[in-house]
């Protein structure tokens, strides 16, 4: 079953503006992979070298953070919405 993935305004330069692509994984993972497939160069921005999620990425399934579940291998339902959100910083 295809999942739901929000594709934040900054990482859209990988998949030609396009805000909501599906692909297929059981968790989030996997999603990662499959949107490297098809965006190449996407993971690198949401990825460390050692595989672990840049910690100003933040990844949310159905509205959790995948920080607060189990990372990476965070399961998915089926139609999952999966939100990824850089972090965003500002002030004076």
């Amino acid at each position: 079953m295809p999942q739901t993935v929000i594709i934040p305004t900054p990482l859209r330069k990988f998949t030609k503006d396009t805000e909501l692509v599906e692909v297929q994984g059981a968790t989030i993972g996997e999603i990662f992979n499959q949107l490297e497939a098809a965006y190449p160069g996407i993971q690198a921005r949401l990825c460390e070298t050692n595989g672990e999620l840049r910690r100003f990425i933040n990844v949310y399934v159905d509205g959790e953070d995948i920080r607060f579940l189990e990372g990476l291998n965070t399961g998915l339902a089926d139609k999952a919405e999966i939100s990824i959100v850089p972090a965003i910083a500002g002030g004076c």
